[in-house]
């Protein structure tokens, strides 16, 4: 019906977010170890940056799956 509107799980834009994010962090983090800045760092050699960047790429990716708008998944 036109005046119906199509409903979007607000779900779905805190995954699409956190994806971007880890996706930003992901590629600083490795940046960050083929390009060293030089500075110390404390436990530096964790590589924190590319671990916590991955996790939150791939829980963005599954809040996107589970609550894509198309209606059929996650409902």
């Amino acid at each position: 019906m036109p005046g119906e509107g199509h409903r979007i799980s607000i779900w779905f834009f805190i995954g699409a977010l956190l994806g971007v994010y880890g996706l930003l962090i992901l590629a600083a983090g490795i940046w960050d170890l083929f390009y060293p800045s030089g500075l110390p760092q404390a436990m530096g050699h964790l590589h924190a940056a590319i671990w916590w960047g991955a996790f939150l790429l791939v829980l963005g990716a599954i809040y996107c799956w589970k609550f894509w708008p198309n209606g059929g998944r996650g409902r």
